[in-house]
């Protein structure tokens, strides 16, 4: 187990996930969580443009607006999924819809239900792809950007040849 593993372990998942601000890309790009579920089930971030996320033009620079959303899908289900279960980003796009002008926020939904349902689809398959899409949104509520995110999941006990 990792490091950051036995960070979350210790302090609590929901915990561990609020105090990514200081994850240090996420403190120079002024990435915040503002709202975790006790459950895991729905997560929001917040990036307010600064100085080191603004790109020549003055708008959200797009690989910040990306890595605000990477890590969260992953993270939710591997901690929802257990141990028991490997989790890990197989793909991602990304899909510039407007200008980020100040502060945009994502908020990411992973129900207890739709997790028992990919927890019964790996074990059934031994391994599955399933896609996430998050929209990130301005201070009207206007999409900026829509990330789409492929996982691979697979149990741990899994032969990876069966996948």
């Amino acid at each position: 187990m990792g490091l950051l593993q036995n960070v979350a372990r210790r302090f609590g998942n929901d915990r561990f996930l609020r105090m990514m601000r200081f994850y240090p890309p996420y403190l120079g790009a002024g990435v915040s969580v503002t709202h975790v579920a006790p459950d895991l089930s729905d997560l929001t971030v917040e990036m307010r443009l600064s100085a080191l996320n603004r790109n020549f033009v003055g708008t959200q620079f797009g690989g910040s607006l990306y890595s605000m959303c990477d890590p969260f899908f992953m993270l939710m289900l591997m901690m929802q999924l257990g141990p028991q279960y490997v989790v890990w980003d197989k793909s991602a796009t990304i899909d510039f819809l407007r200008p980020g002008r100040g502060r945009v926020k994502a908020r990411f939904e992973l129900p207890r239900a739709k997790v028992d349902e990919l927890r019964a689809e790996t074990d059934a398959k031994g391994k599955i792809n399933p896609v996430f899409e998050v929209t990130i949104v301005d201070e009207q509520g206007e999409p900026v950007a829509r990330v789409r995110k492929v996982l691979s999941v697979r149990r741990k006990d899994a032969s990876r040849a069966a996948a």
